[in-house]
């Protein structure tokens, strides 16, 4: 991202960083605290907008055991902060996709850069503790609930969605229900012609809730990310019991695709952030500016600002090109 200059500057362009999948922003305090995949480690950001994270002050907070059931392919690392601690999220393996689970770190102090941070260990369904990537915590009407994306069984081939309800932030408190999979064409574009994998692998990933007034939506990756199809697809929940899958109806079309004109490919595994004065709704994802650049480090953070419809459901409208003026997420005055 181009900086000029900082407490003055009103616009920024993307991308965010010259590199960086899965991106995630937590706010807190009139900081924004934000992370994205390292692979090797977990690095965090601190700014007091997102606009500017190509200047901000970042820190390594772990790095994993060299032979460990985790000391591998970090990925989509997510911090929260509940009940007055600091977490974060991580999937991680010993070197073998197949491998992959869900992981908790946990930091006491009231500031993520100070204290230490500490593994608290793996996050599974105890029942059926499948591979695992892409997990997120919400709070849904005073109880946490766990997403992510997972195998039914133990063979890649297809990921779906799953959610759990949580004991507490490390533990889940009941089995996983499955409420979506990749049954749509355009869910379905995964062919990685490599004779030591399935011919064809379907995605569902990256769930990451969505609340609107009263309204509460899915929003996820689907089709490879190493096709230029990857694209966001949505869930909306209309029923009374999140652990119900037939309650969570799926749109037919994606709601957030590539745009060849905008020279954007491959957007997805988003998230979200309100603006510093808590006014305007932005969308956080990563994408490549050139066809076929595939899964590698060519994806890059990006920021958007987005709308609703009359309906009340998202209006992400199209991937914006890189290099284009947006003003700066808007600002208590």
């Amino acid at each position: 991202m181009a900086v000029t200059a900082l407490p003055q500057q009103q616009t920024f362009t993307n991308p965010l960083l010259p590199s960086g999948a899965d991106p995630w922003s937590l706010y807190k305090d009139g900081y924004y605290y934000y992370t994205n995949s390292m692979q090797d480690s977990i690095v965090i950001w601190k700014t007091k907008n997102l606009a500017f994270l190509a200047t901000a002050e970042k820190k390594t907070i772990f790095i994993p055991p060299a032979k460990s059931a985790y000391a591998k392919e970090l990925w989509a690392p997510e911090i929260h902060f509940i009940n007055n601690k600091w977490y974060v999220y991580f999937a991680a393996d010993d070197g073998d996709n197949n491998n992959h689970h869900m992981y908790v770190l946990e930091n006491k102090s009231r500031d993520p850069f100070k204290g230490k941070w500490k593994l608290k260990g793996k996050l599974a369904d105890k029942s059926e503790d499948k591979w695992a990537i892409d997990g997120s915590v919400f709070k849904y009407k005073g109880s946490s609930y766990f997403v992510w994306s997972g195998w039914k069984g133990n063979k890649n081939g297809q990921q779906d969605i799953f959610i759990s309800k949580m004991k507490n932030p490390w533990t889940l408190s009941g089995g996983r229900v499955r409420i979506s999979s990749p049954t749509l064409t355009w869910e379905r574009d995964g062919d990685l012609n490599d004779p030591e994998n399935p011919p064809h692998v379907d995605v569902n990933e990256g769930p990451q809730p969505l609340m609107h007034n009263d309204q509460l939506f899915m929003i996820y990756s689907a089709s490879g990310c190493w096709t230029d199809s990857y694209a966001l697809g949505m869930l909306t929940f209309s029923g009374n019991n999140l652990l119900d899958s037939a309650a969570w109806k799926k749109s037919t079309v994606p709601v957030f695709k590539k745009s060849v004109e905008n020279g954007v490919y491959a957007p997805g595994h988003n998230s979200f952030f309100k603006s510093p004065d808590g006014k305007q709704d932005w969308i956080l994802y990563h994408a490549n500016d050139e066809a076929g650049q595939g899964c590698g480090w060519h994806r890059s953070p990006r920021a958007q600002p987005f709308t609703w419809n009359a309906d009340g459901t998202p209006n992400f409208g199209e991937p914006m090109k890189a290099g284009v003026a947006i003003p700066i997420p808007s600002q208590t005055q």
